[in-house]
């Protein structure tokens, strides 16, 4: 059953150096105050999977805290680059940074095996994709981790599979939990259901905890027994945005494409807003 706990405890707990972490969030709901105290706490070596990286993940791998991303596309939406993200590429700064990319269907998909007990996923993406031809049967180089042509035993079908996903930790962010420790969330709810589902540790973050969850169109409850951590960070998706809570912070998705530019103002962001803040 779900521990109601401080967000610090909660990340002392579930994330472990050398772990592989999913912190999900579409637009909507991203975990930034569980991802900043993985950073204030120092995490190191860490296997940081995400549909869409975006700011969070830029931060986190500036902050040395990532050795891999397991991803789909990076990028600071509508704005740009993840310069963190692009100088750990290119130039191994603050440390080298490995990747393995994927399609979103293909992510998804990965999830959904996961959160279903499967050991894999098939769809018909990828074939004639770069993404395929990195990692084939029968291409130069070394095969693509998690992705493989099969044959359908039905029809002779060409499809792709694609591994599981089961991360040691998914972290998420939802509008509210009751004091039993069941998660509501609703709105654009993304993968956050299915990688709570598919990891073997859980923390969800919430804007409130509330006597009893009323019911909601479309939403989303994650039962007590599915989560091992809620804690409680009201505004822990700024500067994304909660329904029915706040909006999305355009303007410091903007302000982040300069400070992220600079190692050195980088640097002082961490001292200031991280490193600096207060703990929730």
């Amino acid at each position: 059953m779900a521990e109601i706990v401080p967000l610090a405890e909660a990340i002392g707990a579930a994330v472990h150096d050398g772990d592989a972490v999913a912190m999900e969030g579409f637009t909507h709901l991203i975990p930034f105050a569980a991802g900043h105290e993985v950073i204030r706490q120092r995490r190191r070596d860490l296997t940081l999977i995400r549909m869409t990286p975006d700011l969070i993940y830029d931060q986190l791998i500036g902050a040395g805290c990532a050795r891999k991303l397991v991803f789909s596309w990076g990028g600071n939406p509508g704005v740009g680059s993840l310069h963190r993200f692009r100088d750990a590429v290119e130039r191994s700064w603050p440390a080298p940074l490995e990747i393995e990319e994927h399609s979103h269907a293909g992510m998804a998909n990965r999830y959904v095996a996961g959160a279903s007990g499967l050991p894999f996923a098939m769809l018909r993406g990828y074939r004639g994709t770069g993404l395929m031809e990195a990692g084939g049967p029968g291409r130069d180089g070394p095969q693509h981790p998690s992705i493989r042509a099969v044959t359908c035993p039905f029809t002779g079908e060409i499809l792709t599979a694609v591994s599981a996903l089961n991360p040691d930790v998914a972290i998420v962010h939802a509008q509210r939990a009751d004091t039993s420790g069941n998660v509501q969330l609703w709105g654009i709810t993304g993968i956050q259901k299915e990688a709570v589902l598919a990891a073997r540790r859980s923390v969800v973050t919430v804007e409130e905890i509330v006597p009893a969850l009323d019911p909601r169109p479309d939403a989303v409850v994650l039962p007590a027994w599915t989560v091992s951590y809620v804690a409680a960070a009201p505004g822990g998706s700024r500067p994304s945005y909660a329904l029915g809570y706040y909006d999305r912070d355009n303007d410091a998705y903007q302000a982040w494409d300069q400070i992220s530019r600079d190692r050195e103002r980088f640097g002082q962001w961490l001292d200031t807003e991280i490193f600096g803040a207060a703990r929730v």
